[in-house]
């Protein structure tokens, strides 16, 4: 569908509110409850505080706000006070700079897409949200990382339902100048895509201490074909795909080089980073003297790479049509075939020279690779076994690493407060005997935080539900029950991911009256909150998505069972922070 254009009118920022600006341009500083306190002040036009997109606040604030809070001195000192301790805190030596020893300077991070705060929705699903919560666990930590990503001029696309309970999907046009990024001012970064010479201007954001580059095609230089490169995020065919992978992978290592960055070590999150490879190969060939095999075996060393999907259906794969057409020239000029280059992404077993899979073209490559969960791990090992024919499953070189998530990103400020009290300001860091003191923590203490977290649920479900409704041309007087929908005293149960057939979102709803009893229940009720996108090409998953809003939008049932559209970080947050139990059942080993 088209993408919707869209205009603001932005209020001019008082010159006493700089460091309000200030602080909002860096994301990792979201999460802190200072800067939400700060910016709670303009909750009551924004909800600025709520949806942690302090720069789309400070525009929509009404210019009489931002005029009244300038001519608060206390405000404005306490705002000037936060932003100079928040930068002096980028120079405090963390846990890298007290404890490692070595000469590690530069970690490059490539990912396709990164998840770290609504207020930059450049972020489909769990690799984006794993990838945006690397770069504040880095920040924190205090590693020398650098991210690499592309920018997406209208993002992943926002869902809306129709009368029908279908999902459509719209794109908005983002405007980065109204983000938190700033332009790489005087640089471009030239990449051959086919037979163009492609442009892309770079857009950074900061993540603490952490910079983030954004490639971005669409600029006046390129073709209008070109332009649209970094158009949406997984939008169009597999040749779209090939073009924003090359932007990604070789894209981004010669923007590393304009910046200066001699990274010691590459981290490829995914098969769409694998082209990175290449442009390092070439790089080695150029300037060392090297064949492409001693190419080939310089950059392995200092290449890590990370698997996300257990089900090969979910890899990148390019035929040899479009390998040619893009990197037809490529190979001649570094003296190869394009058989030989296949064979990077080659899987044992498939015909020679027909198709290369991205992620096996990653493992290749790669010194190290690792799953993201234990039984990922081994769901991997068996998967992948056959590119080490000699070796047993057991002994396959992909290990583990659980994902994990940035502590702060997630918790309510009241559970925050409660471990600052209990193990301290660095909680998220704190070594496992200081969490020893949580023992004294009552039954009452906990009780308290989760309901806290239920009401805000409940109040944040209804007012987004009835936004939804009022929006789609529906009534108030209509759109009222919205208002009375779940109850925040009562078992709450989550379902938040992606709608896709093996996640069984329907699994529920198999027996109708049975569950509708559970929901009724006079002495242990229950309620259920569901949220999710299925894929745009996903026809399957977007008729289970179907079934589910159906369920929930019936009077029977719309009361204790309830669909959110749109899901995004924040309605992950308010689900995270609300719901007691979070619901899981997909058909193993494809999850």
């Amino acid at each position: 569908m088209k993408a919707i254009r869209t205009y603001t009118v932005q209020a001019r920022l008082p010159e006493e509110l700089q460091p309000l600006l200030d602080i909002a341009m860096n994301l990792g500083w979201l999460s802190d409850p200072r800067v939400q306190s700060l910016f709670s002040r303009l909750d009551a036009h924004t909800n600025a505080g709520e949806t942690l997109d302090p720069v789309g606040a400070l525009y929509r604030a009404p210019q009489e706000a931002l005029e009244h809070l300038a001519g608060d001195p206390s405000y404005v000192a306490h705002a000037t006070e936060l932003r100079d301790s928040l930068e002096r805190s980028l120079a405090t030596p963390r846990w890298f700079q007290l404890s490692h020893v070595g000469d590690l300077d530069s970690v490059a991070y490539f990912s396709a897409e990164f998840g770290i705060a609504k207020a930059l929705p450049q972020y489909s699903g769990g690799l984006g949200i794993l990838a945006g919560d690397h770069l504040k666990a880095a920040n924190e930590l205090g590693l020398p990382l650098v991210g690499i990503g592309i920018l997406y001029r209208h993002g992943y696309f926002t869902q809306r339902l129709d009368a029908e309970g279908w999902q459509r999907e719209y794109f908005p046009n983002l405007q980065p100048e109204n983000m938190s990024l700033r332009e790489v001012e005087g640089l471009r970064v030239s990449i051959e895509i086919g037979e163009s010479i492609v442009h892309a201007r770079a857009w950074e954001a900061r993540v603490g201490r952490v910079p983030l580059y954004l490639l971005d095609t669409n600029i006046e230089e390129n073709e209008p074909v070109d332009r649209l490169i970094t158009d949406r995020l997984y939008g169009g065919d597999k040749e779209q795909r090939i073009r924003q992978e090359l932007v990604l992978g070789v894209g981004g290592v010669r923007l590393l080089t304009e910046l200066g960055y001699a990274p010691q070590v590459f981290h490829m999150n995914e098969g769409h980073a694998s082209f990175s490879a290449l442009e390092r190969i070439r790089v080695a060939m150029s300037e060392q003297g090297f064949t492409f095999d001693e190419g080939l075996e310089s950059i392995r060393p200092s290449t890590l790479f990370t698997t996300h999907t257990p089900v090969p259906a979910g890899i990148d794969r390019f035929g040899r049509e479009l390998i040619e057409r893009y990197f037809g020239r490529w190979c001649e000029t570094m003296g190869i075939t394009v058989d030989r280059l296949m064979d990077l992404g080659h899987e044992p077993g498939a015909p020679r020279g027909v198709e290369m899979n991205m992620a096996v073209m990653g493992l290749r490559v790669s010194e190290s690779s690792n799953g993201v969960a234990k039984l990922h791990g081994e769901v991997s090992r068996n998967m992948f076994s056959s590119l080490w024919p000699d070796l047993p499953v057991e002994e396959v070189p992909i290990g583990s690493v659980t994902n994990g998530v940035n502590a702060r990103t997630w918790v309510m400020r009241e559970m925050d407060d409660l471990l600052e009290r209990y193990v301290g300001s660095d909680w998220p860091q704190a070594a496992p005997e200081r969490w020893l003191p949580l023992q004294n923590v009552t039954d009452e203490q906990i009780q308290s935080i989760r309901a806290a977290g239920r009401r805000r649920l409940v109040k944040f479900a209804r007012r987004r539900i009835w936004t939804s409704m009022r929006s789609a041309g529906i009534s108030e007087s209509e759109a009222e029950w919205a208002n009375e929908i779940l109850d925040p005293d009562i078992l709450t149960i989550g379902f938040a991911r992606r709608f896709a057939t093996y996640k069984r979102a329907n699994l529920l709803l198999r027996n109708e009256r049975r569950l509708r009893d559970l929901m009724r229940d006079p002495d242990r009720p229950v309620q259920f909150i569901f949220a999710g996108k299925a894929h745009p090409a996903d026809e399957p998953g977007k008729r289970i998505l179907q079934e589910v809003a159906t369920f929930a939008h019936d009077a029977r049932n719309r009361a204790r069972f309830v669909y959110l559209e749109d899901y995004d970080i924040e309605v992950g947050r308010y689900l995270y922070q609300g719901v007691d139990v979070w619901l899981n059942n997909p058909i193993q080993p494809l999850e």
